[in-house]
């Protein structure tokens, strides 16, 4: 390889759609393109009921190639995806396919075994495939989670070279408890965010609160994330009809294919009074104007808005699913169904009873709030940066290419100087 060769890589998304994947893509590409890398970003779709990240994309310098045939869901359309793609690598020769998320990283991978097998004098190429979380449970029905599940292990084995997990618990997860991937393959790459982006002081909370009709004194219990039945944001609603009624108010920030139901289903519970549908804010704003983060997931990889709501001094509680151990440490206490860990609280997932109860004592206990809230800042600012994601990634590159590919410009210390 010419010594001033970009390193060419193409990163794979099934789609913008609002979440932690794609802005974790988004960041990605927009830093590495420059003296060393030359990277583009693939994406498809994003369907109705959910939130479009183009202008996200756009306002950091990233303007995906859009292959409208690719999308979340199962399809013919797939074959054709599949097509474009190869014809995109044998065109674009990358020395690094990476895919997102389980639809980019099945089709990418397809695509790429046939680049591989049938281009001649390609550039050798690696395939990494970032799972942010898994379709092997809760998803989807037995029939329908077994095949993909068999797909991951195939691929797995014939055309990945690298497999990144977001935490050591979703490592154990999909390799150990689900069978995919040799151990050899396993990267534990944190996600990292943009600090300066999401952590605000407090100015302006006064007027955000009022938007969301919240009265002073009032705690404002927050779920951040897209509507939908992963999110189990029924969950989030049951407990508010467990809990006490005086003096907590409850936010729902997102928006997607279940608003309609869970706003019905509130009404049903008798809590619609107690419960704000905000739609989708800014998360600086978001974390600004409540006072208790909740997550109810069935299933996550490494959640992105407990580590933003961390990162902005608030205590978090959430179903003990996925990444989310790891993201809040060891138990330090564990009674009446939920568990206090050493920076939030995790309860069983779908438990109501146990996740009120957890809830309950963050509201009654000042003391605990606030040392598992200067906990959680801490470790997020030092653990979650953007620049030492960008590092990681870079030396896994790195290693992956061996002695075909060496850095001639910018040292990895600087790449995280500049990002921090």
């Amino acid at each position: 390889m010419r010594e001033r060769e970009h390193l060419r890589i193409a990163r794979i998304i099934a789609r913008l759609n609002v979440g932690g994947p794609a802005r974790h893509a988004v960041w990605l590409t927009e830093a590495l393109n420059d003296g060393d890398f030359a990277s583009v970003l693939i994406a498809g779709t994003v369907p109705s009921g959910e939130q479009d990240m183009s202008d996200f994309a756009a306002a950091h310098g990233v303007r995906p190639i859009v292959f409208k045939e690719m999308s979340r869901e199962v399809s013919p359309r797939d074959v054709i995806t599949i097509w474009k793609l190869f014809r995109f690598f044998a065109r674009y020769r990358p020395h690094i396919v990476h895919t997102h998320t389980a639809k980019a990283g099945t089709v990418g991978r397809i695509a790429g075994l046939i680049y591989r097998l049938f281009t001649i004098g390609a550039p050798k190429c690696r395939f990494v495939h970032t799972y942010h979380g898994h379709v092997f449970h809760s998803y989807y029905g037995a029939i329908r989670t077994r095949l993909f599940l068999a797909i991951e292990k195939v691929l797995a084995r014939l055309n990945t070279d690298a497999i990144v997990v977001l935490s050591n618990q979703q490592r154990d997860e999909i390799h150990r408890r689900f069978g995919v991937g040799r151990e050899s393959q396993f990267h534990v790459i944190p996600l990292g965010l943009d600090l300066g982006e999401i952590t605000n002081s407090t100015e302006g909370r006064s007027a955000l609160r009022q938007k969301l009709k919240l009265r002073d004194g009032v705690t404002a219990v927050g779920i951040v994330g897209r509507l939908a039945p992963i999110k189990n944001h029924d969950l989030f609603l049951r407990v508010a009809a467990r809990m006490p009624r005086a003096g907590v108010a409850y936010v729902v920030y997102g928006d997607g294919s279940e608003r309609t139901t869970l706003e019905e289903r509130a009404a049903s519970l008798g809590v619609r009074e107690l419960v704000t549908f905000a739609g989708t804010w800014a998360a600086a704003d978001i974390y600004r104007s409540v006072d208790i983060v909740a997550l109810t997931s069935r299933n996550e990889g490494t959640p992105l808005t407990l580590i933003e709501a961390m990162a902005n001094g608030l205590p978090v509680i959430s179903t003990a699913v996925g990444g989310v151990v790891d993201l809040l440490g060891a138990v330090e206490e564990a009674i009446d169904g939920y568990e206090v860990r050493e920076r939030g609280i995790t309860a069983p997932s779908d438990d109501e009873r146990a996740f009120a109860a957890g809830l309950q004592r963050l509201l009654n206990d000042d003391a605990l709030r606030q040392r598992i809230a200067v906990r959680g800042a801490d470790f997020a600012r030092v653990t979650y940066s953007k620049g030492r994601l960008i590092v990681d990634i870079i030396r896994l590159y790195r290693e992956l290419l061996g002695t075909t590919w060496q850095s001639t410009s910018r040292s990895q210390r600087t790449v995280s100087e500049e990002l921090m």
